[in-house]
């Protein structure tokens, strides 16, 4: 259980969300600085367990969506995510109690607690993600069954849309034809969600186990050990080498318009020479060892800097790069057979089934 976000938190939830994005989501940094700023100031920020609000708490999921590689450069001015809530309390008749994440990794991770700390509202610990995603239509929320709609988009020049009605496809369509007009990206928010029916539909406790989980890795110091690192986040190394190879090139289109950008990592391990490639879009997504899967989505897979330990964003690694390549689970929300297929490989193109980390498996630590 954690009751609050203090300062000394705030390193370790930025680390554990950007592993959690893998290697997506955006960067944490802008966020965790505008958190620490709103802490220093003395506001703060509850973090309450799903299960310690009221059955009939309204919850309103929050986040940023869009090109949240600029979001650093065209910064928040701190009224869109208020914008965005408001828009939905008075389309919808009702009032927020509290917020919640729709993806905890990333920017998105930290971002939605900034939110909290303006608008005096607690946050769930919890999220609608429990990793890094590209698509609204990914959400556990649709995922669950549940619309998303309605849904309020706002962008950093003040302008507000509101869907009222359409499919989690419907709402990833408009927000792709409305991002491009918004310099990028905008803050969203959807329709209030009664407590009790929330549980059902979300990852919960992911914002305490981003918190503990980039705790464990900063206790690691820099030049992590790798088996330490397998040891301390219950995951497995994949590989240890350096980038050998990067390839990026667009994706096929959708609605229309240009897709995600696709590519590829390649490394060669140190220990045997052995080629560990990664498949990735927004994130890194499939990871094969010469030739063969050996990990996938929904699993997270993270690239990190073989001296820092700090997470790679899949837009940023680069050739000679000294790297480690990590694979955490994923909730067990995401590997129940209703909801695997929304997440697995195949839902990105990747003709392969998921090849996920057994809970429990010993750490292995090749090349």
């Amino acid at each position: 259980m954690m009751p609050r976000i203090d300062l000394p938190d705030v390193d370790a939830l930025e680390r554990g969300v950007a592993v959690l994005g893998s290697g997506g989501g955006g960067d944490s940094r802008t966020a965790a600085t505008l958190l620490r700023r709103r802490l220093a100031d003395g506001l703060d920020v509850a973090v309450r367990p799903l299960t310690s609000l009221p059955p009939d708490a309204r919850v309103v999921p929050v986040g940023v969506v869009g090109a949240t590689a600029v979001f650093a450069e065209k910064l928040p001015g701190g009224h869109e995510v208020a914008a965005a809530v408001e828009a939905i309390q008075r389309w919808t008749g009702e009032r927020a109690d509290a917020l919640v994440s729709i993806e905890i990794g990333g920017l998105n991770g930290v971002l939605p607690l900034v939110a909290a700390c303006d608008l005096e509202l607690g946050a769930v610990d919890a999220d609608l993600s429990g990793r890094g995603l590209p698509r609204l239509d990914q959400l556990s929320l649709a995922a669950a069954g549940r619309p998303l709609t309605p849904a309020a988009l706002a962008e950093p020049s003040g302008q507000v849309i509101v869907q009222g009605t359409g499919a989690p496809a419907d709402l990833e369509r408009t927000a792709r034809t409305f991002l491009p007009a918004a310099g990028g990206w905008a803050a969203l928010a959807l329709a209030p969600v009664p407590a009790r029916e929330l549980a059902a539909s979300c990852v919960t406790g992911s914002v305490s186990g981003a918190v503990r989980l980039g705790r464990r890795i900063l206790a690691l110091g820099e030049s992590p050990d790798p088996e330490r690192l397998a040891a301390a986040t219950g995951g497995r190394v994949l590989s240890v080498g350096r980038v050998v190879e990067v390839t990026r090139r667009p994706g096929p289109e959708v609605h229309g318009r240009p897709g995600f950008a696709r590519g590829s990592v390649t490394l060669a391990g140190h220990r045997s020479g052995e080629l560990l490639r990664v498949e990735m879009e927004n994130e890194y997504l499939l990871a094969l060892r010469d030739g063969l899967v050996v990990a996938s989505t929904p699993d997270v897979i993270a690239v990190l800097d073989r001296r820092t330990g700090v997470p790679i964003a899949g837009d940023t690694v680069r050739v000679g790069m000294e790297v480690m390549v990590l694979q955490v689970a994923i909730s067990p929300f995401w590997t129940d057979p209703r909801r695997i297929a929304v997440l697995a490989p195949r839902a990105y193109g990747l003709d392969s089934d998921p090849v996920l980390l057994e809970r429990g498996d010993r750490p292995e630590v090749p090349g």
